[in-house]
């Protein structure tokens, strides 16, 4: 196999509609063989050295807060790091996320790598699109592990349907922290929940308003993770809702205003269907 057949991001993955009908069911899927292990390993390696580049100023892990023991969070590293971009930029996964959310193609909301250190703590339960202004809830996370993850690192877990508690979303938009874990946890105790551990090569997807957690990494090895979102590339921005849709809006949408195409020059379409 030639390096460009090894290192392939392009092709397309094969989704059933089964499987469309459960993402669009439980707001969330885990699918198996959607990237090679040579793609992982190649792109992995400048993941992580971007990571350790850009996480110099982090504090030590047991002077950090909650929500930064979680993970070391770095974003956007397409725009520093032409290895990563062909990654972020990969129509394969592009086009599975147009596909479960049912939209004509995709357009990059950000990146980012969550890399949860050896100690590391639990992620609380939350739901990302309580910090994203966008105007419909077709957004979706691409939740991309380096390597097998275990139980034991802390892989998401999923509350199942709980995108769809749309009357409930006011009382459950909390930042993450050890209150949004609590209140978050109390309110899903109806919802199934889906933890499992992840093979190299799987890679989950889950709804902007699926409500999520990660438990703590107990290896004496970090959890490595890259994850992007794709948002609906005919997504308009809409008025921030919280000071935090203000500070997104201002961070990945720069230039732009409510009621834009959410098509700023850190927004590029990844994929669209031919026409």
């Amino acid at each position: 196999m030639t390096t460009a057949t090894l290192l392939d991001l392009d092709t397309p993955y094969t989704l059933t509609p089964e499987q469309i009908a459960r993402y669009r069911r439980d707001g969330c899927i885990k699918l198996s063989d959607v990237l090679s292990p040579e793609v992982l390993a190649h792109y992995g390696r400048e993941i992580s050295r971007e990571v350790a580049a850009r996480s110099q100023d982090y504090k030590p892990l047991e002077q950090r807060d909650t929500y930064g023991k979680a993970f070391l969070q770095i974003s956007n590293l397409w725009t520093w790091n032409a290895v990563v971009k062909e990654f972020v930029m990969g129509q394969r996964l592009g086009r599975i996320a147009a596909h479960l959310m049912g939209t004509r193609g995709t357009r990059l909301y950000h990146d980012q790598a969550l890399f949860k250190e050896s100690g590391g703590g639990m992620t609380p339960w939350h739901a990302d699109q309580f910090y994203w202004p966008l105007s419909s809830d077709h957004s979706v996370t691409a939740w991309i592990p380096l390597q097998a993850t275990p139980l034991e690192m802390g892989p998401l877990a999923f509350a199942l349907g709980s995108q769809a508690l749309i009357e409930r979303r006011g009382e459950l938009a909390l930042h993450i922290s050890d209150e949004s874990e609590k209140i978050i946890g109390r309110t899903l105790n109806d919802c199934v929940k889906s933890e499992e551990p992840f093979a190299l090569g799987d890679v989950s997807l889950h709804a902007g308003w699926n409500f999520h957690r990660a438990g703590a990494n107990t290896t004496a090895v970090p959890r490595e993770v890259m994850t992007i979102i794709y948002i609906d590339s005919d997504m308009i921005v809409r008025e921030p809702a919280n000071s935090s849709q203000v500070n997104d809006l201002a961070t990945w949408f720069p230039g732009l205003k409510p009621g834009d195409l959410a098509a700023s020059p850190l927004n590029p379409v990844v994929w669209q269907a031919a026409k």
